[in-house]
């Protein structure tokens, strides 16, 4: 791995809070009240199960910066956010909303795509002189662009899904007799074995015509010779996560098989090379999706091309027909077309990229040339 994405290097949380204090200026709120706890781990680096963060626009000093938490986690706060106040209480949001309310704030923002009508009630009951302003994604558009630090995670993250897949081949896991079950669990401890701190979702493994499901639950079904296996999984790093699949084929392809890869592989290659900085996002997906198109296959390309992958596995931005705006420098995203044919088999090829001025950056190696698994 290159220095630039050296994985030890601490994330510089002041800054990143620095540039959520200038949208909060272009936004006219005088403080946010954070309380997404994927957005308080980007801000703060705290990972607890209960917290509220409120950040002033005008705090550069950041002497009003304010977490608050609960009594589980005093050790743990002041280990992980030693240069920010403090607070411990349950009902942690209601707590920041009180001390905005005492510091007599203003218009303060809140995460309206986060906080529920009952809290929004609870706050504006408290009688205080605040002026709760909905703000929605304010933090969403920081995390799209990835530091250096994010990128060395998500490299960390698709070297162990990578490596997991490389031992499972070697082992002769992928093979008939089988169960998707079988296959999914041994890939998700391999990925584990190899530096992963969790997977990032429920690995699919779908065989036979269950491959034309684009996303199939692992069952009992038992892989066979001459089946399509689709294999869409992803490890978790320090909370940065990696998105993967691949598709084999059990024996000799068909005919029909071989079509239908190579024309997802040419797809999926067509979308890597439109990732450019300033385009649109859904010219991305356009220019995949037009190969298949072109081919007759069009109606059985049932989703997006992608979506941002970060702290969460489907994050900002979506690519697809209708995505909106456009891609840039350090936006990490995955590329996935794919193929389906309803009781026959389906073909998706994903990997995790990062848009640059130079091309993307590709975090996934795994070839993608058709692999046939004896």
């Amino acid at each position: 791995m290159s220095a630039d994405h050296d994985p030890v290097r601490r994330p510089d949380y002041a800054l990143r809070r620095a540039s959520l204090r200038n949208l909060l200026v272009e936004n006219r709120v005088d403080a946010l009240l954070v309380t997404d706890l994927i957005n308080i781990r980007y801000l703060t680096g705290f990972t607890g199960s209960n917290a509220a963060l409120l950040v002033y626009a005008w705090d550069i000093s950041e002497d009003r910066t304010v977490i608050c938490t609960d009594g589980r986690y005093i050790t743990q706060v002041g280990e992980q956010i030693p240069d920010l106040r403090a607070e411990i209480n349950r009902a942690s949001a209601r707590r920041v909303v009180e001390i905005a309310g005492e510091w007599q704030t203003g218009r303060v923002g809140f995460e309206s795509h986060i906080l529920t009508v009952e809290q929004h009630q609870a706050f504006t009951a408290l009688g205080t002189v605040l002026d709760l302003v909905p703000v929605a994604g304010l933090v969403e558009q920081l995390r799209m662009v990835k530091d250096d630090y994010e990128v060395g995670r998500l490299a960390a993250a698709c070297d162990a899904a990578d490596a997991a897949l490389a031992t499972l081949l070697e082992r002769g896991g992928l093979r008939p007799g089988r169960t998707e079950r079988q296959v999914a669990r041994e890939l998700e401890w391999l990925m584990f074995e190899h530096g992963a701190d969790a997977v990032s979702f429920e690995t699919i493994v779908a065989t036979g015509a269950n491959s034309a499901v684009p996303h199939h639950r692992p069952t009992g079904a038992v892989l066979a010779t001459g089946d399509f296996v689709k294999l869409d999984f992803g490890a978790t790093v320090d909370g940065y996560h990696s998105d993967m699949t691949r598709t084999f084929v059990l024996g000799q392809p068909a005919d029909w098989q071989r079509e239908i890869y190579d024309l997802v592989n040419a797809s999926q290659a067509a979308g890597r090379e439109a990732l450019t900085v300033g385009v649109a996002t859904n010219a991305v997906d356009a220019a995949s999706r037009s190969v298949i198109e072109a081919a007759g296959y069009g109606e059985y390309f049932v989703h997006g091309l992608g979506h941002g992958v970060g702290l969460q596995i489907h994050e900002a931005p979506g690519i697809a027909k209708t995505g909106t705006g456009t891609l840039l420098d350090g936006v990490a995203v995955t590329v996935e077309p794919g193929v389906y044919l309803p009781g026959r088999g389906g073909v998706r090829i994903e990997d995790t990229l990062v848009v640059r001025k130079g091309g993307p950056e590709l975090l996934t190696h795994t070839s993608k040339d058709l692999t046939v698994v004896d």
